[in-house]
């Protein structure tokens, strides 16, 4: 009976106890997209971010097809999402030491993307970038095309500065710059943009926008109208990439989400990334 009598007290001070230390909120379960209080933030460090709740969504190896990524490197990327009801932009931010932004033979470039349904139903396409008849869209960043639209020149010089080209018949003195002579002799020694491959550059905006229907199938996606601003942090990338709402997508819907990230220094390429599956998402009603 005394133990009895002790005990009590001792349990309700200890409730007591519990109940007066602050509880951490739970994680969130969804990538919320919030109503942006204007036009859409394309600026990484803009205010309106603030706002908007974070999503960490982990990150899995890509060793499902080849060529797969067996290491894993970055292990999560932090995400928050707003929409003005005609376009949404998430801002994903990761930790990736070694700044990786110039693509050369054998040297890869940091990157990541964003992969929504092309259809807004309540059965989605698998995450592994969709399935025949059931496609998916994406909306892709290169850390170097992001310093190209940022004003590094899209030149031997930039790329290597100890280099002295001296072979280059389109930089000849006897051409005068500008002149149809010039200008020729550039598209003769510049094949690919003189054909009009857009992957040649020089790049106007720092993303792709692609579809597919599994692994293996891109191509090039229209009406996605992407676009992307990245900038450098202290230990990683902060990205903001926009786009169109996808078709269907409305106030108090619920679609699904996937990320992906390239590190560049770990030879990460094309299949070999890291990526997540799907995540859900939820379009909130503008109040």
């Amino acid at each position: 009976m005394k133990l009895r009598a002790f005990r009590l007290p001792i349990l309700f001070s200890c409730a007591l106890w519990a109940c007066s230390q602050p509880h951490e909120a739970a994680p969130a379960s969804e990538v919320v997209v919030q109503a942006s209080s204007g036009a859409l933030p394309a600026d990484p460090d803009d205010a309106q971010w603030a706002r908007a709740g974070e999503f960490s969504t982990p990150l899995i190896l890509q060793d499902m097809v080849e060529p797969r990524l067996l290491a894993p490197s970055t292990l999560a990327v932090r995400v928050r999402a707003l929409s003005d009801g005609a376009r949404i932009a998430f801002r994903l931010e990761w930790q990736d030491a070694p700044r990786d932004d110039v693509q050369l033979p054998a040297q890869f470039t940091d990157a990541c993307a964003v992969q929504l349904p092309s259809k807004t139903a309540p059965d989605v396409p698998a995450p592994q970038m969709g399935e025949p008849g059931r496609p998916v869209e994406i909306t892709y960043w290169r850390a170097s095309w992001q310093a190209v639209v940022d004003g590094r020149p899209d030149t031997i010089q930039a790329l290597h500065p100890n280099a002295v080209p001296s072979t280059y018949p389109y930089d000849a003195a006897s051409l005068e710059p500008g002149s149809e002579d010039q200008l020729e002799m550039q598209r003769r020694y510049a094949p690919a943009r003189s054909l009009g491959n857009h992957m040649a550059g020089p790049r106007q905006k720092p993303v792709e926008d692609l579809v597919a229907e599994g692994p293996g199938t891109l191509a090039p996606g229209s009406g996605i109208d992407g676009n992307a601003s990245g900038k450098r942090t202290a230990d990683g990338w902060v990205v903001v990439i926009s786009r169109r709402l996808p078709a269907g997508f409305t106030p108090g819907q619920r679609t699904q989400v996937a990320f992906a990230v390239w590190e560049g220094a770990h030879e990460e390429v094309g299949a070999r990334k890291m990526r997540s599956g799907w995540t859900p998402m939820l379009l909130e009603v503008k109040p």
